[in-house]
């Protein structure tokens, strides 16, 4: 296929999912930007071509995307602020085409900036997933959970037992809790327990986010889509929740922190590999090796040190997410959950 081509289908492509996915500003938003570039705009000069690699794959789209709602967020264009939400409704084309067309230029350094990285979100409503298979594991195990994140950003999703959630009929957690997680689970959803032991928690991540700079917080907060402001409410709940009490996440290769995590087992916790939307965007050598370490510990595991595997993933295209759980020493995959990439909705298998 054609760079150019290529290109121009990563922005239809994530339109259809900003549509698909509740944020038609950032729809309307992409659908310019593309329309711009092949009309020869500035966009056309902000990106003459894209060699890094897979358009779509790179996430250009949101890349970009980012960086226009972080000049929004920043203060500096009050003009610019109130055309995005929450101050405005929608796409007001008839305003904001002439001045994203001057910010294209004008902001051409910070943009290059955003699309020199790849998007990292923090989206702690995947916890109303993921909970179900930590409620399966303490349960299958009756011990305090380990927790072991990969790509865990800020670490955010570590925070899970103090978080509030409201899950169809079920209520669980912090009442008071600043991050309030409203999911419809459906289907034969799990009971949860009244309470979930944590033994202790750490995460993992190429490039963690630092919550102690103020650069960091406003780039992970730029990446959440900006008519999506329940998420953004419980994006600000989680960040106050995390400076309080900061989640430890060490910086560098996903595959050798699995390794040294997993090199021993530990008595009387159940030690919890778990991760979200991570694994399409990791190499396959580092999957290799992750699926190695897990291979390798699952041989030491006992029923006095288990072992489990926790992951919210996609699994095929254009399928929803699946939550999967692999408990060792009996070492049975299920398929716990189909999911909505957010969170928003859970479907049970049981």
């Amino acid at each position: 296929m054609n760079a150019h081509y290529a290109l121009i289908d990563a922005f239809r492509e994530q339109v259809r999912w900003c549509d698909k996915l509740g944020s038609p500003f950032n729809a309307r938003l992409l659908d310019w930007l593309a329309d711009d570039w092949l009309a020869g705009g500035p966009m056309r000069a902000l990106i003459p071509e894209w060699t890094a690699g897979p358009p779509g794959q790179d996430l250009v789209p949101l890349r970009l995307a980012g960086g226009l709602h972080a000049l929004a967020l920043s203060g500096r264009h009050p003009a610019l602020a109130a055309l995005y939400p929450p101050a405005a409704s929608g796409f007001d084309a008839a305003a904001l085409v002439p001045l994203l067309q001057r910010l294209l230029v004008d902001e051409a350094e910070h943009l290059r900036g955003y699309l020199a990285s790849a998007p990292q979100t923090n989206e702690v409503m995947r916890s109303a997933v993921l909970i179900g298979g930590y409620a399966a594991i303490a349960q299958a195990t009756g011990l305090p959970l380990a927790l072991r994140e990969i790509g865990a950003s800020a670490g955010l999703n570590l925070l899970w037992d103090r978080f509030h959630y409201t899950l169809a009929a079920q209520s669980w957690g912090d009442a008071a809790s600043p991050v309030r997680i409203n999911s419809d689970w459906r289907g034969d959803a799990p009971r949860l327990p009244g309470h979930i032991n944590i033994a202790d928690r750490r995460g993992n991540d190429l490039l963690p986010v630092d919550l102690r700079d103020g650069a960091a917080v406003q780039r992970l907060r730029a990446y959440v889509w900006p008519d999506q402001t329940a998420r953004a409410a419980r994006l600000h709940g989680a960040i106050a929740l995390a400076q309080q009490e900061r989640p430890v996440v060490d910086a560098g290769d996903a595959a050798a922190w699995v390794e040294a995590q997993l090199a021993a087992p530990r008595e009387g916790v159940a030690t919890v590999l778990v991760h979200s939307v991570v694994w399409q965007y990791l190499p396959p050598a580092t999957r290799e090796r992750i699926e190695a370490a897990l291979a390798a510990a699952a041989t030491r595991a006992s029923h006095a040190a288990p072992l489990a595997w926790l992951r919210m993933e996609f699994y095929a295209p254009g399928a929803p997410a699946e939550l999967r759980l692999t408990l060792w020493p009996e070492g049975r995959e299920r398929t716990l959950a189909a999911a909505h990439p957010h969170g928003e909705w859970v479907e049970w298998i049981g």
